[in-house]
């Protein structure tokens, strides 16, 4: 258990490293950073607190978050996730950051949930995409199954088959393969 935490925590440190430098700046320092940088209620996001040199672990609270945030890292770089309540109105709420004996306070700029794209971007009907027509040909045909033709040539491609299984099996025990 104590393998996957570190595996988790190194991942989500990672994560946070490789975070363009674009995202938005809670804190008054420029020590907190938020992704993504104006969040709608109901979205997952990432914080990446800096300049806590002094400790390995840290918390962030805020009537916005479900939940307090926990921060792990090291360096003096702490991540950590949660999700933005879902019934939250648009405005800016107050971060407050603990890590070590260092405080910190900023606000994250939370936008309104109709701002926000469609979570559905695939088309809910069927997409006229290739293949020819022959999906509208095998919609509109009826379902017969397979016939004769279709049982002959099956046998046929069974016997050559069996055939060359044969074959290489006599060739082995000869010895000349």
């Amino acid at each position: 258990m104590g393998s996957l935490r570190v595996t988790l925590c190194t991942a989500l440190l990672g994560c946070a490293v490789l975070t363009p430098a674009a995202s938005a700046h809670a804190a008054d320092a420029g020590g907190v950073a938020v992704t993504p940088s104006s969040p709608a209620p109901g979205t997952d996001i990432a914080l990446r607190v800096s300049g806590c040199a002094s400790s390995r672990t840290g918390t962030a609270v805020s009537a916005a978050f479900v939940a307090e945030v926990r921060l792990a890292g090291a360096d003096g770089t702490l991540v950590g996730e949660t999700r933005v309540r879902t019934e939250l109105e648009a405005g800016s709420y107050d971060v407050r950051i603990a890590c070590g004996d260092a405080s910190r306070t900023g606000t994250l700029t939370v936008v309104d949930a109709s701002a926000r794209p469609s979570p559905y971007a695939s088309p809910v009907a069927p997409v006229h995409a290739g293949g020819g027509g022959t999906a509208q040909h095998l919609a509109s045909a009826s379902a017969t199954g397979p016939g004769t033709a279709h049982a002959v040539t099956g046998l046929v491609l069974a016997g050559v088959a069996a055939t060359a299984v044969a074959l290489r099996r006599s060739r082995r025990s000869r010895g000349s393969d």
